[in-house]
C-alpha cells in the first residue's frame, strides 16, 4: 500500500468516524427517521450524478429486488437505528459499537453459510464479545428503556450491515461495488419515504442542523462510497476493510473534541479488545504457530 493509499485509507476512516459526530448533532431536530430520509435522498443524488460523470449505467430495473434487499439490509435499516442510538448514546461509542460488524459477520456466517470457526476467530469473537460487555457496563449509569433500547440498536445495526454483506457474497456477478451502492441507495429512498408521514420533522432544524445533515449526506455517505471503491480497486477489499479499525479513533476524537465526550477507562478498554476481536476474525492478526 504507497503512500496515497494510505492517506485515501485515514481519509476514509475520519470522514466514517465523523457521520456520528452529524448524526448526533442534528438528530433531536429532525428525528431518526426524517434524519436518515435526507441523507439517503442527498446520497442517492449525489451518486447519481457522479453516474452521469462516470457515463455508468445503472440496471436498476432489473435487478430491482437484489438492490432493494440490499438498500434495506446496507442503509435503511442500519441508519434508523444509528439514528434512534444517536438520541441518547455518546458519537464515541456508537463508532466503537459500529466496528463490530465483523464480528457480527463471522459469526453469522458461521451459522448462514457454514462457514466453519477456526481457532482465530473463535478467540476474534471472544474478544469481541469481552469488548461489547466491557461497553455496555459503561452505558450502567444510564436509566430508562430507552437508553438500553439505543444501545440494543446500536448493536443490531452492524449486524445488518454484516447480513448485507453477507448476502451480497452470496449472489455474486449481480453488481459492480459501485452500482451497489448506487442502486441500493434509490432503494433505500423509497422504503425510509414512507415513513417520514409516520415520524415527521420534530421541531425547526437551524443552519447547524442542516449543514450537518447535508455533510452526512454528501460527504460521509456520497464521496465515501466513491473514496471506499478507489480504494478497493487500488489496494484490494480486504486492505480496504482495514478502515473497520480506524473508525473507532476518528469517531472517539471527533466526539471529545467536539461534544466534549468523555472518554474513561471503558470506552478505551472496551474499544481495545473489539479492535482486537477483528483482527483475529479478519485474519490480520496471526496467531504464532504451535511447534510439537
Amino acid at each position: 500500500m504507497n503512500a496515497a493509499s494510505i492517506a485515501r485509507l485515514f481519509l476514509l476512516a475520519a470522514i466514517w468516524g465523523a457521520s456520528f459526530l452529524f448524526m448526533r448533532v442534528s438528530v433531536q431536530a429532525f428525528g431518526p427517521v426524517a434524519l436518515i430520509m435526507f441523507r439517503v435522498a442527498i446520497a442517492a443524488v449525489f451518486l447519481w450524478l457522479a453516474s452521469r460523470w462516470l457515463k455508468r449505467d445503472l440496471q436498476l430495473g432489473i435487478e430491482w429486488r437484489y438492490f432493494l434487499t440490499l438498500g434495506c439490509l446496507n442503509s435503511a435499516f442500519p441508519f434508523i437505528l444509528f439514528a434512534y442510538a444517536a438520541q441518547s448514546l455518546p458519537a464515541s461509542l456508537l463508532s466503537i459499537l459500529n466496528a463490530t460488524s465483523p464480528l457480527f459477520g463471522a459469526a453469522i456466517g458461521a451459522l448462514w453459510l457454514r462457514i466453519p470457526l477456526t481457532l482465530p476467530v473463535g478467540l476474534g469473537l471472544a474478544f469481541g464479545l469481552a469488548g461489547v460487555t466491557v461497553l455496555v457496563g459503561q452505558t450502567a449509569w444510564l436509566v430508562g428503556d430507552r437508553d438500553w433500547l439505543a444501545l440494543a440498536a446500536g448493536l443490531v445495526a452492524p449486524a445488518s450491515y454484516s447480513v448485507a454483506s453477507l448476502y451480497t457474497k452470496a449472489h455474486p456477478g449481480r453488481a459492480t461495488p459501485f452500482d451497489n451502492a448506487h442502486g441500493s441507495m434509490w432503494m433505500a429512498v423509497l422504503v425510509v419515504l414512507p415513513l417520514v408521514f409516520l415520524a415527521p420533522i420534530r421541531a425547526a432544524p437551524n443552519t447547524g442542523d442542516w449543514a450537518a445533515v447535508a455533510l452526512l449526506g454528501t460527504v460521509c455517505t456520497g464521496a465515501a462510497y466513491l473514496l471506499y471503491f478507489r480504494l478497493i480497486d487500488e489496494v484490494g477489499s480486504t486492505r480496504a476493510l482495514s478502515v473497520t479499525f480506524l473508525i473507532p479513533v476518528f469517531g472517539v476524537l471527533w466526539g471529545a473534541l467536539f461534544l466534549d465526550e468523555a472518554v474513561g477507562w471503558h470506552t478505551l478498554l472496551g474499544g481495545a479488545l473489539v479492535l482486537m476481536g477483528i483482527a483475529l476474525t479478519a485474519g490480520i492478526l496471526r496467531l504464532p504457530a504451535l511447534r510439537t
